[in-house]
């Protein structure tokens, strides 16, 4: 796998002016991109810097987190607060996202966003209000195992770490999570099929191919 190193900034640069050339797939207003990483290769970071460097060059965007579009405890942990499958297949409501966010941005959509759903904290809704994205503004959505849902994304960025940096960057009490994104790793195969790779295992020194 060759890749060139780059910085942050100029990554933010290079995906903001990629954006700004998309074509949505479907023929409509709003294109759709794919932050994908595990939490520790912190993928809402880079849709936050994407985001700035858009504001920047006059587009509007809307960052929003899969985590925000968890279901209720009762629904994901009902085998357990460590069931990998659960988190797998179960945790993120798919269907609230295809409902609340990719609906509202299909060829003649009306644009209206839901930008959360589900606080993980308080376990309640977040009665968040809805955002209107304007025709052309981007949609940039971060968070995991985001590549296997068949989502309509225009571009897939996918934040890899090597098992190695994946283990040593992820919280303790999170490890029980890891056989979820070798399962993803195996099954997905996200950093061949992504559009940009980004290779984070040095936070300081990323790298990339796209």
């Amino acid at each position: 796998m060759r890749l060139e190193a780059i910085t942050w900034e100029r990554l933010g640069d290079i995906l903001a002016d990629r954006v700004l050339d998309l074509k949505p797939a479907d023929g409509g207003a709003w294109p759709r991109v794919a932050l994908d990483g595990a939490p520790a290769a912190r993928p809402g970071d880079l849709a936050e810097r994407v985001s700035e460097a858009l504001r920047l060059r006059g587009r509007p965007s809307l960052v929003v987190g899969v985590e925000s579009f968890l279901r209720p405890a009762s629904l994901r942990l009902e085998h357990g607060h460590r069931d990998v499958e659960s988190y797998y297949s179960g945790w993120f409501d798919t269907g609230a996202l295809w409902r609340e966010v990719f609906g509202p941005l299909e060829p003649g959509g009306s644009g209206r966003v839901l930008p959360d759903l589900w606080d993980p904290v308080s376990d309640r809704a977040t009665r968040s209000s809805y955002v209107h994205l304007p025709p052309g503004g981007v949609l940039l959505l971060h968070g995991t195992l985001l590549l296997r849902h068949w989502f309509p994304f225009d571009l897939t960025v996918h934040v890899l770490l090597s098992p190695g940096a994946l283990r040593r960057r992820t919280p303790d009490e999170a490890h029980w999570t890891l056989p979820a994104f070798e399962r993803y790793e195996a099954e997905n195969d996200p950093a061949g099929t992504a559009d940009v790779l980004v290779r984070a295992d040095d936070p300081r020194h990323p790298a990339w191919r796209g």
